[in-house]
């Protein structure tokens, strides 16, 4: 049985603000309607894709900002409706209005967009690659070994992100005991396994 999820609710609307960023001067309300209601979909399919890949991205930044952004990117070429041209230092350039694929313009809009997105996606991959290669490079990318298993958010913040989802003492980072129920723990139970596992 299926039941809301409060965070793929959320990232459902945002997924619709994202998309329509891009296209909301040149887009219907129908379009706009439209639009957002495949970035609602496109969402929830990119936060399972990445669950799938086992990348980690706990509150669905990448599918919401990442993947719905160049879907409202793209989505200019399809929904672009013909009554506005770009804009300008005062005001729109009307002369040469925008129409998207599926009101009549063809495909020279659309091309251009995935043009763009790709550029885009390309140049910002790479810098965040180098730069996250130059962190890595200076040691600083991750925590050493004991402070991991001692709990990155204890460590570093001095509580747990996400505490709803120990169930037991056994799946506890190591320096949680003091945050579960006193009938989970026994003298040292979370220390001790923590130091055994390693």
């Amino acid at each position: 049985m299926k039941t809301w999820d409060a965070s793929y609710t959320t990232n459902g609307f945002l997924a619709g603000l994202v998309a329509i960023t891009c296209p909301c001067y040149w887009v219907s309300p129908t379009g706009a309607v439209l639009l957002g209601g495949i970035a609602g979909v496109i969402v929830i399919a990119a936060v399972d894709a990445l669950e799938y890949l086992r990348i980690d991205d706990p509150i669905g930044a990448v599918p919401v900002h990442g993947v719905c952004g160049i879907w409202g990117t793209v989505s200019l070429g399809l929904f672009a409706c013909g009554q506005y041209g770009a804009t300008g230092p005062l005001g729109p350039d009307n002369s040469a209005p925008l129409k998207g694929l599926f009101y009549g313009g063809g495909m020279q809009v659309l091309k251009a967009q995935l043009i763009g997105s790709a550029c885009i996606t390309l140049a910002t991959f790479s810098v965040a690659m180098v730069v996250m290669w130059v962190v890595n490079a200076m040691g600083m990318l991750r925590l050493p070994a004991e402070m991991e298993a001692y709990g990155m958010d204890l460590h570093e913040h001095g509580i747990s992100a996400y505490p709803e989802y120990v169930i037991s003492a056994l799946g506890a980072p190591a320096g949680m005991s003091q945050e579960l129920p006193a009938a989970q723990v026994k003298a040292g139970t979370v220390g001790s396994l923590s130091r055994a596992a390693s």
